[in-house]
């Protein structure tokens, strides 16, 4: 039958071990609505469940991730790990968009999340790196967007010459 690809063992478990996560930081967020580390956590599993999947599927769980991340720090604003959290998925959901300028908005947004991130803890290495690499993120989307329009259209010349 069709259905889903077949995953490596690797990333079956790894699958299986985000989606514990994301149950078990949902429990612990409805024992307590005021767990931002719970949310965090939440957002990071379900943003990390959206590498597993493609198109609709990948752009909501990108969607709910963001959603729990801005909970985290509206609870908690000196959660710096939420910022950063925040930050990916917002660059994540900028790639999503095929448009540049959309994507643009993401990649600001994102950019501004990274900051605050940084602020709260300005020796973090890893914040910096993520902060860098947004200004970056333009570039490399334009040469994403090239890449898929080259695939399609061979994939087009391909099933034209069947």
């Amino acid at each position: 039958g069709g259905g889903m690809p077949t995953m490596a063992r690797e990333d079956v478990e790894r699958l299986m071990f985000f989606e514990q996560a994301r149950e078990q930081a949902e429990q612990d967020w409805k024992k307590n609505n005021n767990d931002a580390q719970a949310l965090t956590r939440w957002g990071g599993a379900l943003l990390e469940l959206a590498h597993f999947q493609q198109g609709p599927q990948a752009v909501d769980l990108i969607n709910q991730s963001v959603q729990k991340f801005e909970m985290a720090v509206k609870v908690n604003p000196k959660l710096h790990e939420a910022y950063w959290c925040l930050g990916n998925a917002l660059t994540s959901q900028g790639f999503l968009q095929p448009d540049g300028g959309v994507a643009q908005g993401y990649f600001d947004k994102a950019k501004e999340a990274f900051q605050v991130a940084l602020n709260e803890d300005p020796e973090n290495a890893v914040y910096k790196k993520a902060l860098e690499l947004t200004d970056k993120a333009p570039t490399l989307h334009v040469e994403l967007q090239r890449q898929l329009a080259e695939q399609g259209a061979a994939a087009q010349a391909a099933a034209a010459g069947a």
